[in-house]
Formats: C-alpha cells, sequence, structure tokens
C-alpha cells in the first residue's frame, strides 16, 4: 500500500509523455493545462509516497489508514474515467467523418456562386445603365454650369426615376455638388464628400460602382465620369439600394460557408481539442475526488492524530492544549477525558503563576508609566523642557529642537540662564522671569532669531513645580510656534485696514474724474498745445477709472481682484508709462515691435509697471538712469526694469517680497508683494534679477493663457 501512491505516478508520467504537444498539433491552451495539471499530480503523490516511506519506521497515527481510503477511492474511479475517456474519442472520429461529408462541400460551394453571381450582376446592371449618361448633353452642360438648378434637377429627377435609383447627384469638375435627388425626400444641404472610388473614377474617366453599408442596409454607388470632347467636365454619383432580405441571406451563406471552412481546416485539432477537453473533465474529477477522499479520511483519522499531537505538547509543558470534540463514539470519551486532565493541569499551574504575577506588576506599571509619558513627549508638536531649580536642562522633547533649530548634538544638562546657543537665550530669559516672580504660571509672547536669519514667533507659557513626594522641584515650559497665527493675525487687521481705507479713497475719486473731465471740455481750446494737454487729463481719467475698478472689487472681496485676460499690445503699455514718466529726464522707455501682445489683465499689469518706475525712481538720483523694455521668447513677454540706483543688500532682497516689509521709512511693504500677487495669479513671476549695477527687475508673464495654444 505504502508503493501504491509511487505506482500511480509512474502511469500518471507514462500519459502526460503520451499526450505531450509537438509542434504540428493545434491543441491551444487546453492541451498544456492538462500537462500541467498531470505534472503537479504526479509530483504530490511522488512527495506522498516518499513521505510515506520515510515514516515506515514511526508512522504518524492514523497515516496508514488515511492512505489506504484515499487510495482506494481514487482507484475506484480512475479505471472507469479511462474507459469513457476511450469510448468518447472514438465517437468523436466517427462524427467527423459524419460532418464532413463530400454532399455538403457541394451545397456550400453552389450556395455560394450564387450569392457571387448575384452580386456581379446587380454592379454589371448599374455600369450599363450608368455607360448611357456619360456623354449625355443635359448632364454635361449642367456640369459645366450652363444649365439652371431647377431645370438641372427635373431632368436629373427624371434619370433616377427611370434607371429605378434611390438617389443620383451630379458633381462639378471640383467635387462641387449642382444637383441632388432622392426618393421620398431632399437632397442634404451638406452631401457626403466623394470617395477615393469616385476621384478615380474622374480621373481615369471610366465608370466605377462600390458596396457600402449605410444606416438602412447596403447599397450599391455608382459613379460616371461626364464626358465633353474626352474631357471630364463632372461626375454622375446613384445610388441603389439592395433587397435586404437577399442580402442578409447572401451576408448567410458566406458566413457559413467560411465557418465550414474553417471547421474543416481545423478537424484534427477539434478532435484534439475534445480528447484534451475529456482529458481534463477526467482530471478535475480525479482531483476532486481525491480531495473528497482526503477529507473524509481526515476526519476518521483526525482523532488519533490530535490527541497523539496534543500529548506531546503537554510532554513539552505546553498546558493550553484543548482537542476539538469528536464524534460520540470510544475516540470521542478519549478526548473528552484527556481534555479534563490538561484543564485540571492548567488550572494548578494558574495559580502557581499567579504569585509570581503579582510580585512584578508593580514593576511593570511604572515602567509603562514612564514609556507612556516618553511615547507623549515625542509625539507632541508642542515643545516642553523640564528645567530644575538650578536652571538645568532636565527633559526636553523633538518639538523642542524643532522650533528652536538645535543641532542633534545638543543634549540636556546645560544651564539654561548660561546657554551658549543663541536660539535658548531668549528662553532662558523667559524662565529667569519666572522664576523670580511670585506666581506660579507665566506667559508670553515674543520672536526669536534663528540662524538662517528667520525669525519664529512663540508663545511661552511657564508653571512652577513642587512635586513634594519626589523631591523634584522645578519648573516646566511649553513653547508653541504661533507664527503662521500671529501672520494670519496681522494679514486679517491689514485687511481691515485696507477695506476701510478703500471706503475712503473711493468718494473723492468721481469729483477728481468729473473734474479732469470738464478741464478737457472747457479749456482744450485755451491751451498751447492741446496734445499734451488731452494727454494729461487722459491720464488722470484713465487711472481714476482704474483705482475705481480695483477699489469697487477690492472692498467687495477685501483681496485683490481676479485678472480679467485679454489679448493687450506691450507696446501701449510702454507707451502708457512712457506717458506717465516722461517729466524724469532719467526715465528711458524703449519700445518693441507693433506685432508683440500678451495675455493679461492690463489694469493690474500696469500697477506692476508703475509700482517697479516708482521704486526705481525713489532710488535713483539725477544722472542715473531708469531704463524700461520688452522682450519675448517662445513662452513669455518679460517686462524689465533696470536702474543705477545704490541697489538692494542680500539681507533685504531675502524678503523683498515678503507682505509689510518695506526699506523706505515711509513704505507700507504691499507694493512688491500685491505686484508679486499680481505675477502669480497670470500664471507668471516677478523675479529680482540682480541686486545693484544695474538693480534689474524683470515681470514675466505667458504670451498666452494657461491651456491655449501659441
Amino acid at each position: 500500500m505504502r508503493l501504491m501512491p509511487l505506482i500511480m505516478a509512474s502511469v500518471l508520467i507514462s500519459v502526460t509523455v503520451l499526450v505531450w504537444p509537438t509542434a504540428g498539433d493545434d491543441v491551444g491552451l487546453l492541451g498544456w493545462i492538462n500537462v500541467s495539471v498531470m505534472l503537479v499530480l504526479t509530483l504530490l503523490l511522488l512527495r506522498y509516497g516518499i513521505r510515506l516511506l520515510r515514516q515506515r519506521s514511526e508512522p504518524r497515527p492514523g497515516s496508514r489508514l488515511r492512505a489506504k481510503l484515499v487510495v482506494g477511492l481514487v482507484g475506484m474511479l480512475l479505471v472507469p474515467a479511462m474507459v469513457i475517456q476511450l469510448a468518447a474519442s472514438q465517437m468523436v472520429e466517427r462524427g467527423m467523418d459524419v460532418w464532413f461529408d463530400v454532399r455538403v462541400d457541394t451545397l456550400l460551394d453552389r450556395a455560394l456562386n450564387l450569392a457571387q453571381g448575384f452580386y456581379e450582376r446587380l454592379e454589371k446592371d448599374m455600369k450599363r445603365s450608368l455607360v448611357g449618361y456619360v456623354s449625355d448633353g443635359v448632364l454635361v452642360a449642367a456640369a459645366s454650369g450652363n444649365m439652371e438648378y431647377l431645370a438641372t434637377s427635373a431632368y436629373l429627377a427624371e434619370v433616377r426615376e427611370k434607371e429605378g435609383w434611390r438617389k443620383a447627384e451630379l458633381f462639378d469638375i471640383n467635387e462641387r455638388q449642382i444637383s441632388g435627388v432622392q426618393v421620398g425626400e431632399l437632397s442634404s444641404l451638406e452631401p457626403e464628400p466623394l470617395s477615393d472610388a469616385a476621384r478615380l473614377s474622374m480621373r481615369l474617366g471610366r465608370v466605377a460602382t462600390e458596396m457600402k453599408t449605410g444606416e438602412d442596409g447596403e447599397v450599391v454607388v455608382g459613379y460616371a465620369p461626364l464626358l465633353a470632347a474626352s474631357t471630364v467636365v463632372g461626375l454622375l454619383r446613384v445610388e441603389m439600394k439592395m433587397p435586404s432580405g437577399v442580402i442578409q441571406d447572401a451576408r448567410s451563406v458566406e458566413a457559413d460557408y467560411r465557418n465550414y471552412r474553417q471547421l474543416e481546416h481545423n478537424r484534427q485539432a477539434i478532435a484534439q481539442t475534445f480528447t484534451h477537453a475529456m482529458l481534463f473533465v477526467t482530471l478535475i474529477v480525479l482531483v476532486l475526488a481525491g480531495l473528497v477522499g482526503l477529507m473524509f479520511a481526515r476526519r476518521l483519522t483526525a482523532p488519533i492524530g490530535d490527541l497523539a499531537h496534543a500529548l506531546r505538547r503537554v510532554t513539552e509543558g505546553d498546558l493550553d492544549v484543548a482537542i476539538i470534540e469528536a464524534p460520540q463514539d470510544e475516540l470521542g470519551s478519549l478526548v473528552r477525558s484527556f481534555n479534563k486532565m490538561t484543564t485540571r493541569l492548567k488550572r494548578h499551574a494558574d495559580e502557581i503563576d499567579q504569585a509570581q504575577h503579582e510580585l512584578t506588576k508593580a514593576l511593570d506599571t511604572t515602567r509603562q508609566r514612564q514609556y507612556v509619558l516618553e511615547a507623549l513627549l515625542a509625539n507632541l508638536h508642542t515643545g516642553v523642557l523640564l528645567v530644575d531649580s538650578e536652571g538645568r536642562v532636565r527633559l526636553l522633547n523633538q518639538a523642542v529642537r524643532d522650533i528652536l533649530h538645535l543641532p542633534a548634538s545638543w543634549t540636556p544638562g546645560v544651564d539654561l540662564l548660561q546657554a551658549s546657543h543663541g536660539n535658548l537665550q531668549d528662553i532662558g530669559d523667559f524662565y529667569d522671569e519666572l522664576r523670580h516672580q511670585h506666581e506660579e504660571h507665566l506667559q508670553r509672547e515674543f520672536d526669536i532669531s534663528l540662524p538662517d536669519n528667520r525669525e519664529v514667533h512663540v508663545l511661552a507659557r511657564g508653571a512652577r513645580l513642587n512635586a513634594s513626594g519626589s523631591g523634584f522641584t522645578g519648573f516646566l515650559l511649553v513653547i508653541d510656534d504661533i507664527s503662521e497665527l500671529a501672520e494670519a493675525q496681522r494679514n486679517r487687521a491689514w485687511a481691515e485696514v485696507a477695506r476701510r481705507l478703500a471706503h475712503e479713497i473711493k468718494n473723492p475719486l468721481t469729483p477728481i474724474k468729473l473734474s479732469a473731465e470738464r478741464l478737457q471740455r472747457r479749456f482744450r481750446v485755451q491751451v498751447d498745445n492741446e496734445q499734451v494737454f488731452d494727454a494729461c487729463t487722459q491720464s488722470i481719467i484713465g487711472q481714476v477709472e482704474r483705482l475705481q475698478r480695483l477699489i469697487a472689487d477690492f472692498s467687495t472681496l477685501a483681496r485683490m481682484p481676479q485678472p480679467k485676460l485679454r489679448m493687450v499690445s506691450v507696446n501701449l503699455l510702454l507707451r502708457e508709462m512712457n506717458d506717465l514718466f516722461h517729466g524724469y529726464h532719467r526715465v528711458s522707455v524703449r519700445l518693441c515691435d507693433e506685432q508683440w501682445q500678451s495675455m493679461c489683465d492690463p489694469d493690474q499689469v500696469r500697477q506692476v509697471l508703475i509700482n517697479l518706475m516708482d521704486n526705481a525712481v525713489s532710488a535713483t538720483e539725477e544722472g542715473q538712469m531708469i531704463c524700461l523694455y520688452a522682450g519675448l521668447t517662445d513662452e513669455w513677454v518679460e517686462w524689465h526694469v533696470t536702474d543705477d540706483g545704490a541697489g538692494i543688500d542680500e539681507q533685504a532682497a531675502a524678503r523683498l517680497f515678503e507682505a509689510y516689509y518695506s526699506t523706505k521709512s515711509n513704505g507700507s511693504g504691499l507694493g512688491l508683494a500685491i505686484a508679486k500677487r499680481i505675477a502669480e495669479d497670470h500664471n507668471g513671476d516677478l523675479l529680482l534679477v540682480s541686486l545693484a549695477k544695474p538693480t534689474h527687475f524683470c515681470l514675466r508673464l505667458p504670451r498666452v493663457a494657461a491651456g491655449e495654444g501659441a
């Protein structure tokens, strides 16, 4: 019995060699699946047989009975399955001889010839009819443009009705439709473009036909070139609908013929496929039978194996063994007795362990509290410092290092009042104030300068600790980085100021505009230079209107309005800047090509340029030049502002575009920040190209809006 799995494995190997697919076989994926399944079964049987041979000296409890049951069940199914496999193969071979009879070939050939002859007859009839209209005088005259539309349509309708066509269209030599008629409805306003077959017919001067499939079935389309003195002057295109029933029958005959020939070509493959399909079913049945037999055998022999395994675990000291209840028989009674024994043993062992557990409980509680405290401090985003009464740092978490940018090498134990790191000096001052006051708590907000020239705004809170039970006295310092919160509060305050200023500025703008318009109407004829007068007054009116638009949007949204993009001439903005700053002799504006344009909001771009020019004027004196010019690349339109002033130092350049930062005593710090925002809203950028000699700013905007082509 132990050799039976090895014998079955050798039989499977022999069958695998017999059915192994070769290069000439056309069994497809199913053949390789069968071979793979048989190889897997062979390996499993070999493994099982080798394991039975190794267990000869000390077999597992129940293994022999399990092997007998599995092999017996599989053997009972294997013999009838092989007989069914051989009988089915013989039936398929005989069925193939009946299916592929000579009489079936003859009938299908005749039906195919009949269908092809029907198509050829229709095309010949249409070509014969079209040849008569190649030199038709009326159609040639209409194609040459020598005939009225109504007369042409009437004649074309007569021709269509006479020939029984569904549709007739007349085209000139330039492929333009002259007229078109069809059955039961008007011709479409936009005719179907001529196909390649139609153009070839006109080029060769020959009648041509083709088959097309439309929404209502298949149609035959004919093309007749119209000849005048051996020259093609137009084209007659006609359509005739083919009978739907006949067409469907002809198509069915062609499809059946192709399917039959394909089946005949794959006759051997079909037989092989059927054989492998039966073999696959047989293998599946054998696998399922083996699994069922294995499950049945395990169900019978499982209690013996479980009991032997449980006894081995008990001898090794594992008293948590519990065997699943067996059926109500002798084996089940033995299993229940074993479970009662292990339960008693475990209860006595638990009583012994309880005393040891109580001894270690106190120590575990202390360690657990320490672990929780360390995990809490490590994951807090708030910095925590524990300082003893002598000023030495006893504990700090990672958040303190992140907020104050302390190096990784910095460790606790340093005297906070004598810290060498500049980041800790402000914390030391706060600690000194806390320990010298009478109150138990202290809270302060202050700025701390970091090594990278940045400042962080922190909220520091301190509390005095008097732990009499442990004998420790000191101070707990909690530090929060509230830079973003402070920045948000400043922005909100500035927004409120801006809203109120906008309301106050809006009132005098209308009188200014009306006064400028009145000056323009009243005194224009009295001035010596009307051009300068018009430019000045119009500049006032334009700037007032721009301010009114900005104030209206800003008052509504309390922010810069979204840009209203349109194509704007670059030279237009340059000329406006020239008109505004022509009073400064040191200002030079270079115009560019009139064709240069940019997709932008002219009011906002004008605001940026005015801000840059004002800054340049403020930074220069007489004799120092200011230059405004434009540049163009494949993607960008650039406005460059350069000046020969004193320049900008590196520390100021790092914060130049920050809101509320200004190097001027009377500056608000919003000009360049708003200009930067405008450039970014346009998907562009405002750059500081060079700090000095010359100081160079560049406003870069896209040539076209995002999502549009160049």
